[in-house]
């Protein structure tokens, strides 16, 4: 195993895009699109989509280059555990978990972690999906040390449908 690094990756690095093998593009448009609320930047026929919020080139690229008609890989395999989405706010948050309970999307769990508050379910590709929104920094939990002291409660869904954004 190589050295580790002396020093931390820069503090402004950011995850920019994930893309993802689907088996059915129009499907995982459907998902992501119609039920998420991506936006479309450009589509390659069938074979891949570039989906983006707010008008960025791509945060989720999705292609059936190598996964037309594909399953996904059997539990107990490595591969993608799930990909997560930061809203910007508690009532943005609360308007998605709204878009995927009109869609009949059933839940894998929910959370409140102390530093963020998180929904998972499943894409129909069976990738894991974390739909999230971190609460300020200056609120989270810590130590008497300092450090973190996140944690695993449940998320009271009532009511952050109750601090939704409006339909």
């Amino acid at each position: 195993m190589p050295p580790l690094p002396k020093s931390p990756i820069h503090p402004e690095t950011r995850v920019g895009h994930i893309h993802l093998r689907v088996a059915d593009l129009d499907r995982a448009l459907d998902f992501y699109i119609g039920v998420l609320g991506f936006e479309l930047q450009a589509r390659f026929g069938r074979q891949a989509a570039f989906l983006s919020a707010g008008g960025y080139h791509h945060h989720i690229g999705l292609n059936t280059w190598e996964s037309l008609g594909a399953t996904p890989p059997p539990p107990g395999h490595t591969g993608l555990y799930h990909v997560a989405f930061l809203y910007p706010d508690r009532a943005a948050l609360g308007d998605a978990l709204r878009r995927v309970q009109t869609a009949g999307i059933p839940l894998d769990g929910a959370a409140d972690h102390g530093v963020s508050e998180a929904i998972y379910l499943r894409d129909p590709d069976d990738n894991g999906i974390e739909l999230y929104r971190d609460r300020p920094k200056q609120d989270w939990p810590r130590l008497p040390d300092g450090r973190l002291a996140m944690y695993n409660a449940p998320l009271d869904l009532e009511a952050l449908l109750a601090d939704a954004h409006a339909p």
